[in-house]
């Protein structure tokens, strides 16, 4: 069994989020085209807080939409033979929307790829960028995030758990090393 360190908890969570709301507000110039959308499972639950966020900092109420990407991956099958496919709800146009995708943890790339695959069935965005709490390297893809909670530099035989109170029951970000 691996050996894990915590690295974040609740407060500290909070308070990247806060920041990361903060560079989204920063950084959009036309706030009033954006939307956002979280990849299922964790990043539905950042994208619900961050849009929290601006409601409170801004008094803006940014369209929010869930997604499941499991059917675009193009490991699916590697991963289980019965892939669990989750509700996609996205309940607004995203023609001509700057769609700000979030995730828990950008490694590879290769579920933000299949969010973007994903994504173009629902329309055709002017511009998507996208959102990650933790950024941990390795990627297979060229893909970056546009807003970064914390890099954290991995090692190839670590992993990153993120665990939000939503899902289960804790805001927590923890290090796995399954190493010797």
């Amino acid at each position: 069994m691996g050996k894990s360190q915590v690295l974040f908890e609740g407060s500290d969570i909070d308070r990247i989020i806060t920041r990361m709301t903060y560079e989204i507000l920063e950084n959009t110039s036309d706030i009033d085209r954006i939307a956002l959308i979280g990849i299922h499972t964790r990043g539905v639950f950042l994208a619900r807080r961050i849009r929290s966020k601006l409601r409170e900092i801004e008094s803006i109420d940014i369209p929010t939409g869930d997604m499941d990407i499991n059917l675009y991956r193009d490991d699916w099958t590697r991963i289980s033979q019965q892939p669990i496919v989750r509700k996609t709800d996205i309940s607004f146009y995203v023609d001509e929307r700057a769609i700000i995708l979030i995730d828990d943890v950008l490694f590879t790339g290769r579920t933000i790829r299949a969010a973007m695959d994903a994504l173009m069935d629902f329309g055709r965005p002017l511009r998507i960028d996208l959102a990650v709490l933790i950024d941990r390297g390795h990627r297979e893809l060229p893909i970056q995030a546009n807003y970064i909670g914390k890099y954290i530099k991995t090692q190839p035989d670590e992993a990153i758990n993120v665990r939000l109170s939503e899902y289960d029951g804790v805001d927590r970000v923890d290090m796995i090393s399954n190493g010797t």
